[in-house]
């Protein structure tokens, strides 16, 4: 299969090297002395699987023509410019890897509704320090799965396939036959875990572990999840979108979110958002495309989100002094 991987930042390097490795041809866009570096020595990954391999950097995406599989994984600020190039691409699918659940409407207006899939990204990394014109590795420290699903709900033929490649190649997915529910579902603790990383600057599991910020988190994701609800989908029972906490009394969320944390300290100990890593590095953040959207159903549908919207103030604040 032809993938198209737009961004070469650390999801979509980690796309690019495991897919590449099995055989598929992939076309990384990247830009910068990143992409210099990635066409030069390959795209190499420290994590389960060590190893580097060499795709095809594109600088000019306009110069592609057709894919089997686009895949997006820039920053949400970064799409529209991301895709601008791209009009005159032919992708037989598309979905997105960001955060946030504006990302599919911009994805059809580029390559069309029916080549649009819905999908999350579960996993995480980050992209270490170059060394000269050496790009950085990538830790691939958090190995989740990639879910999958046509839009409108259902099994699809073409998803399996994509799913089939991506575990053939290393990298763990699997179809969803709700994947809107998924996408929401995922929203609602990024909501939560990115706000808080922002605002502790501390790894993901040291705060879900701790009851003060745990109770934050457990409000975010409650009126988040409200949110949804209002907005007509179906959440899963299940992980932070699960009863315990979307359902059950402040007291028994704010224990099921503190397991969480528990559990990300045994599997995951080193995780931190990549929201952090920006704020970190002083870059901008992922505010307007993702938590301001939900505030802006929030006041469309009449649902109160009181703590979102005080984290997304501080958030708004901090992305807009980035670089200054």
């Amino acid at each position: 299969m032809h993938f198209v991987i737009i961004g070469a930042g650390a999801l979509g390097s980690i796309y690019a090297a495991y897919l590449a490795r099995d055989g598929h041809k992939v076309s990384l866009i990247a830009r910068g002395e990143r992409a210099a570096g990635l066409a030069k020595h390959g795209v190499s990954i420290e994590g389960p699987d060590s190893f580097s391999t060499q795709c095809d950097v594109v600088t000019q995406p306009e110069t592609l023509r057709q894919a089997d599989v686009v895949i997006m994984a820039v920053k949400t600020y970064d799409t529209e410019e991301a895709l601008a190039p791209l009009k005159g691409l032919e992708a037989k699918s598309a979905f997105s890897v960001q955060n946030g659940v504006l990302k599919n409407e911009q994805l059809s207006e580029a390559f069309g509704s029916q080549a649009t899939l819905g999908s999350v990204g579960m996993l995480g990394g980050e992209v270490l320090p170059g060394n000269g014109d050496v790009p950085g590795t990538v830790r691939y420290n958090m190995p989740g799965t990639t879910i999958i699903g046509e839009r409108a709900g259902g099994e699809s033929l073409r998803v399996n396939e994509i799913v089939d490649a991506f575990v053939r190649s290393g990298l763990n997915a699997q179809a969803s036959d709700n994947i809107t529910s998924v996408e929401w579902s995922k929203f609602v603790g990024w909501s939560a875990v990115s706000a808080l990383a922002v605002l502790t600057r501390l790894p993901t599991w040291r705060f879900l572990a701790d009851v003060d910020t745990a109770l934050i988190a457990a409000r975010i994701m409650r009126e988040t999840a409200n949110v949804a609800v209002g907005h007509g989908v179906s959440l899963p029972d299940s992980g932070f979108t699960s009863g315990k906490i979307i359902n059950a009394s402040e007291e028994d969320a704010v224990t099921a979110v503190l397991a969480h944390g528990d559990k990300m300290k045994a599997n995951a100990p080193t995780f931190r958002q990549s929201i952090l890593q920006d704020a970190d590095r002083n870059r901008r953040l992922e505010v307007n495309e993702t938590l301001d959207y939900t505030l802006k159903l929030a006041s469309e549908l009449g649902v109160a989100a009181p703590t979102l919207d005080l984290c997304c103030r501080m958030l708004r604040v901090v992305s807009r002094a980035a670089g200054q």
